[in-house]
């Protein structure tokens, strides 16, 4: 069982990764987002998840930095996520992305970097440039978003260097067994965005009961059981209450039982587009 905040899983390469993290998806840049970062660093969280598409970088690199200063830990203790957009796929597209991103952060490397969708014709080439980026040191990990299983089949024929995480929608409505599995099997570590469904479960009474039992938020009951899943959890949140209420996921445990009624609530229904129907 997962048992603290900064627990980690290791990565196939090797690599140590946070269970839990502090997503920033669709924050905007400015002091609100600066503030939500140094606040998880705080509070003990080790992992921050950005995208180049979100627009957000220079802030959660300014947020990073105040975080460090404020705590004294190592920029080596925090785990740093950015992925490559669509429209930069590419061989040296990608080389060229990943140099802004870096450059936006204020880092010097990136502890893993991925490919955010996968763009028919295009990841192939945009994983040979994560692969060299690995080779030469300037990304501990690397890997994939939304992939699903017949993009990783398609992409490790020729890969040099197999995925070590796919991010991917990941919520009680939507619970990618089969692709779990196939991840598993792989040795490729599954990470969940929208763990939430961006608040659709908040009024759940399956959850809600589970949650009066275990004296817990709808919001920590679904984190524990993505944590119990063994998938690395990222929840969104500027707002430093909520920031500590997320993470405050290790002193409870669900039941068998628990986890099976949890599992029922799956419909294979998505907030965010599907991977083979994504209009690029």
């Amino acid at each position: 069982m997962t048992t603290h905040l900064q627990a980690t899983t290791t990565l196939n390469n090797g690599v140590k990764m946070p269970w839990f993290g502090l997503g920033v998806f669709k924050v905007e840049e400015g002091p609100e987002l600066v503030h939500a970062v140094q606040a998880a660093i705080r509070n003990g969280y080790r992992s921050i998840d950005t995208a180049a598409i979100y627009g957000n970088e220079e802030g959660v690199g300014q947020g990073i930095v105040q975080g460090l200063k404020e705590t004294g830990i190592s920029r080596e203790e925090l785990f740093v996520t950015s992925k490559v957009w669509n429209a930069d796929l590419g061989y040296e597209s990608t080389l060229s992305a990943f140099k802004l991103s870096l450059k936006k952060l204020g880092l010097d490397y990136l502890d893993l970097y991925l490919i955010h969708w996968p763009v028919a014709g295009k990841y192939k080439d945009a994983w040979r440039a994560l692969e060299q980026l690995y080779k030469e040191g300037k990304v501990k990990a690397i890997g994939v978003s939304n992939f699903q299983i017949h993009h990783l089949q398609d992409l490790m024929q020729d890969a040099e260097i197999k995925p070590m995480i796919n991010q991917v929608e990941f919520h009680p409505r939507l619970t990618q067994k089969e692709l779990r599995d196939f991840c598993q099997q792989e040795g490729i570590q599954v990470e969940a965005w929208s763990p939430l469904m961006q608040g659709q479960l908040l009024d759940n009474p399956v959850l809600q009961e589970i949650a009066e039992r275990h004296e817990k938020s709808i919001a920590q009951v679904i984190l524990r059981w993505d944590l119990q899943h063994d998938v690395v959890t990222i929840p969104k949140s500027t707002k430093e209450p909520r920031i500590k209420e997320n993470a405050d996921v290790f002193t409870f445990e669900l039941t068998a039982e628990d986890m099976e009624k949890i599992d029922a609530l799956n419909e294979n229904h998505r907030v965010g587009p599907d991977p083979d129907n994504f209009d690029f």
